[in-house]
């Protein structure tokens, strides 16, 4: 008979899903936390939600911006970086 965890319990296991995500967890807390996700479906709801949003991410990241963007982009960084310093 699996209870039900408190409240209070999920705060921590939330902070400690992006590194089960990335698998930054020593396993003993991996070995945790699998036990937390397995009794815990709002928690586990996050957890997927966090591993669809890296996924997307990442995909995302393989694509290269056209020239004329990434140029455009590195000037507007350069006006701010100039702004900043002058105030």
């Amino acid at each position: 008979m699996t209870s039900e965890p408190a409240p209070g319990d999920c705060a921590d296991f939330l902070e400690r899903i992006v590194y089960f995500i990335d698998n930054e967890l020593d396993e003993a807390d991996c070995s945790e936390v699998k036990v937390h996700l397995d009794s815990c479906n709002p928690c586990l709801e996050k957890y997927d939600l966090q591993r669809t949003v890296k996924s997307v991410v990442a995909r995302s990241c393989s694509e290269v911006a056209p020239d004329e963007l990434r140029q455009r982009v590195l000037l507007r960084i350069r006006e701010v970086q100039i702004q900043i310093r002058e105030s």
